[in-house]
């Protein structure tokens, strides 16, 4: 009579299926009995519900819940260090959607924030189809839950990043909170069925939670991610350099920065623009080109400050299919010592996006939660 009913674990708060008229019932995670009072005061759960899988991260609160109310619930991972990252690839495999490079892209950049910025290892989530662990597949549900974790609990000091790889695209905007009418979308590898994530809800759930001393880098290599944080700042750098800061903030008055906390962004292309799946860059194999690029300017020194880190990227993008540029030996001496596990800088990513006599059609933008000298402040992860 009371079967497919759900209570919380009394000491990890996992979801758990309660047997039929059942009066107590031992978690399967961490071990803890719970006490059931009367099983007729739990909610019922409809049969054909399926419990999310367990989550790897391990034990603690959930989570506050989303303002947009479509966040599920759930235990996050917890919290390791004061540097975490959650790397984000998806390749889209055996559909239409399909991306050649974004799996390795993504080991390329875990790769180098453990040997070049020194996070450790078990303070990053990886979300790719590679993963074995169900909470680990980089569909909505688990995207949601891994950026939930990167923010919960963060102390001044912390550095946190974010690293995407893989499709975007954008909808019109049915607020006025955007200036070109749009809202730019990542998509998860379960979209055609579970929808995209939206600006809106990225910037409510990573960015306006920062405190004060927090700092968070976003680095997303996809179509349409110039404003895809929904950050209120966005620079605007011509061929030569010189840059202004082009005010986003919502006609509504809506406050789309932080609590105190520094976020900025690093995206593959502007708002109207795709991102590039090529093989023009490493002359290995398809790679996204922002993220070769972001690399690979790391490693040749040239990113002492955002200024020079973006005037890098772009250089290199606009080079390449135009006789200049390109090369993936300064990539692949980062992952030389890898032992194997990374032979070379492979990409993510999206659709669209062409190499011809003009190099690829894509700038690189950066965009902030407050205004600063591109040219004096030092870059650091």
């Amino acid at each position: 009579m009371y079967s497919n009913m759900l209570v919380n674990c009394s000491n990890c708060h996992t979801p758990l299926q309660l047997p039929s008229g059942a009066q107590s019932i031992r978690c399967a995670l961490c071990q803890a009995v719970t006490l059931i009072a009367d099983p007729r005061s739990l909610h019922s759960l409809p049969s054909s519900h399926a419990l999310p899988p367990p989550s790897p991260y391990g034990h603690a609160p959930p989570p506050p819940p989303s303002p947009h109310n479509h966040a599920p619930p759930g235990p996050p991972p917890s919290v390791h260090g004061r540097k975490k990252a959650v790397i984000c690839g998806i390749s889209y495999k055996y559909s239409r959607h399909e991306l050649k490079g974004c799996i390795n892209d993504s080991k390329c950049m875990r790769y180098l924030l453990i040997n070049k910025f020194k996070f450790p290892d078990e303070s990053i989530v990886m979300l790719t189809e590679e993963e074995t662990h169900p909470a680990k597949i980089p569909n909505k549900y688990n995207i949601r839950m891994a950026l939930h974790w990167l923010v919960q609990g963060c102390q001044p000091g912390d550095s946190l990043v974010f690293h995407y790889s893989g499709h975007g695209s954008r909808q019109r905007a049915y607020h006025d909170d955007e200036v070109d009418g749009y809202d730019e979308t990542l998509c998860p590898l379960d979209f055609e069925t579970q929808g995209m994530i939206v600006d809106d809800e990225i910037n409510a759930t990573i960015v306006r939670p920062l405190p004060h001393g927090v700092k968070l880098h976003a680095i997303i290599d996809s179509c349409h991610s110039g404003t895809v944080l929904d950050l209120p700042f966005l620079c605007r750098m011509d061929r030569g350099g010189k840059y202004v800061w082009e005010d986003h903030r919502p006609r509504s008055g809506m406050w789309k920065g932080t609590s105190g906390g520094e976020v900025i962004s690093i995206s593959g292309c502007d708002d109207d623009q795709t991102s590039a799946d090529t093989s023009a860059l490493s002359k290995i194999t398809s790679t996204g080109a922002m993220t070769f690029c972001f690399i690979q300017a790391i490693e040749r020194g040239q990113a002492a400050t955002y200024g020079s880190i973006l005037n890098s990227m772009r250089n290199t993008i606009r080079s390449t299919g135009s006789g200049g540029g390109g090369g993936g030996s300064a990539v692949a001496s980062l992952l030389g010592g890898s032992g194997g596990a990374v032979t070379s800088l492979v990409g993510m990513l999206l659709t669209g996006g062409s190499v011809g006599g003009g190099g690829l059609r894509q700038e690189p933008q950066l965009t902030s939660c407050e205004p600063f000298d591109v040219y004096t402040k030092p870059f650091a992860l």
